[in-house]
């Protein structure tokens, strides 16, 4: 028998912390009504436009809505407008926990992939080898006010975030208001968001 170490045991509260949050958030976001998720989208949308950040970028990474996350794809449709070069994660193929980023002109360069989530067609939007997105739109499955995220256990925006190209990217994270808990447990490789937008308005991160 192996002797539980102080380490571990708090490696295994936190893990369970961390699951017990999860499955608490994510049932009270599949009570998103469509109404009030289309009146969040359109709130975080004016929030997002009034950054000044948000208006000089040139590239912007975005992602696509999936089980009451809030749908940003209106603002896909106003950078596309504006000629900004807009990039979309997809699950890369036989590795879990990968992600390739690739750049979609529209949303006709997208389809349901592997979770039913909208992803570039990989026919039309080969996976970039350089990119330096300005802002990126981060979901999750809860965030705190320092700037910290729980996802889905999966590590995906662990790693993506990890990459250099992210370096000076301004991480914005999209939430319900509910979404927002007062401490969330982190590990040494988790990398905050720099602010967090809710249809309340925008929170700038305070580090830990």
């Amino acid at each position: 028998m192996v002797a539980e170490t102080p380490m571990s045991h708090n490696a295994d509260r936190k893990s369970l912390d961390k699951a017990v949050l999860r499955r608490s958030i994510l049932a009270r976001r599949a009570q998103v009504g469509a109404d009030e998720a289309r009146l969040a989208g359109l709130a975080v949308a004016n929030h997002l436009r009034g950054l000044a950040q948000w208006r000089d970028a040139s590239e912007v990474l975005v992602y696509f809505a999936f089980r009451g996350e809030i749908d940003i794809s209106p603002l896909a449709c106003d950078l596309w407008q504006c000629g900004v070069r807009v990039l979309a994660p997809r699950c890369r193929p036989n590795e879990a926990g990968m992600l390739d980023l690739a750049c979609v002109t529209c949303l006709d360069d997208t389809a349901p992939g592997a979770w039913g989530i909208l992803e570039p067609r990989p026919e039309r939007c080969p996976p970039l080898d350089l990119f330096a997105p300005d802002v990126a739109l981060i979901p999750a499955v809860a965030f705190d006010r320092t700037g910290s995220r729980l996802g889905f256990g999966q590590g995906y925006y662990d790693r993506l975030l990890a990459r250099p190209a992210f370096a000076k990217t301004l991480l914005v994270g999209v939430a319900h208001d509910f979404q927002i808990v007062d401490d969330l447990p982190s590990d040494a490789w988790d990398r905050p968001v720099n602010a967090v937008v809710t249809p309340s308005g925008v929170i700038w991160a305070e580090g830990k």
